[in-house]
């Protein structure tokens, strides 16, 4: 159960709002559907989805755990980059859950992934068919997806083993000068269940990520991430954790935002793999979606005219 009092800087935001940019895998229409049913208290009380929060209210609510559903084929566009027999490779639109769960039942990328292929590994369980590593909902870009056991185990593997280079283009808040190195442990956050945090604890799992510097703005920061481990949010964390949270992130950035987004400008742009079967080595890469490069566009314009 969490239990959260409400301080002058979340004062007057509303119930729904409030707790769908916390719970950041929820959907605005699953915490609403939590409200509805009186699974959210305020001071021990239900209230309406547009109550407006006041300085010391207390908040009481229980995520609950996914249940087991029937998934179904959902045609729902998907851009395919490339698929043979074995292995897909999707360029994945922000706003998509990868997998069902709560809050989450259907209108996902495995819902659509049974609709437009046929053969799907079963590895991660009648859960998650074909999901060989996955992206946060609101982060855009390449995927791989396996189309039997073979391939996922093969893949799999080499995630694990640091053979397949994944990627990433973000803008971060602040200017960034110097690229680096960050190894650190991450764990599941102690004050909030849907957040990761970097850990002081050894036994926690290692997170690497090595980034470097594209472009420099008044602001922000163009910066590419390259992951050799993927633990939950990894980037994210790891951006906040060097003080440059990424520009649109609502749960580890800055609450007030420049740019009206619907999510962090975080965009899986390169993966590179050994083929299972054939061991060619294939690359492909993604444009940033629109949304992104029309705060890109602005922030060039803003250049020129100083």
């Amino acid at each position: 159960m969490e239990k959260i009092e409400i301080t002058q800087e979340n004062s007057g935001v509303r119930l729904d709002i409030f707790l769908t940019e916390r719970e950041s895998e929820l959907s605005r229409s699953g915490i609403k559907n939590l409200i509805t049913k009186g699974q959210v208290l305020v001071n021990g009380e239900s209230k309406k989805a547009g109550y407006s929060l006041r300085v010391g209210d207390v908040i009481e609510y229980e995520i609950p755990e996914p249940v087991s559903v029937d998934l179904v084929a959902q045609n729902i566009p998907l851009d395919i980059v490339y698929q043979d027999e074995d292995l897909a490779v999707i360029n994945k639109q922000q706003g998509l859950p990868v997998h069902p769960s709560a809050g989450h039942f259907d209108r996902t990328l495995v819902n659509a992934l049974l609709y437009h292929f046929k053969d799907l590994s079963g590895i991660n369980g009648e859960l998650r068919p074909g999901i060989v590593h996955r992206l946060d909902m609101d982060t855009s870009g390449l995927m791989l997806v396996a189309k039997n056991d073979f391939a996922h185990r093969n893949l799999a593997k080499q995630i694990a083993e640091k053979t397949c280079i994944r990627r990433y283009i973000a803008l971060l808040e602040g200017v960034l000068r110097d690229g680096g190195h960050i190894e650190t442990h991450i764990a599941r956050s102690p004050t909030d269940r849907k957040k990761m945090a970097v850990s002081n604890d050894k036994n926690d799992r290692i997170a690497i990520t090595d980034y470097k510097i594209l472009k420099n703005y008044e602001r922000y920061t163009l910066a590419e991430f390259q992951l050799s481990t993927g633990r939950t949010h990894q980037i994210r964390v790891h951006a906040q954790f060097i003080g440059h949270a990424i520009v649109g992130d609502k749960t580890y950035g800055h609450k007030k935002q420049e740019f009206k987004l619907d999510g962090q400008l975080l965009h899986s742009a390169y993966i590179e793999f050994t083929h299972p079967r054939t061991n060619e080595r294939l690359s492909f890469t993604a444009p940033v979606p629109d949304y992104f490069q029309k705060v890109l566009d602005l922030l060039e314009k803003r250049e020129k005219k100083q």
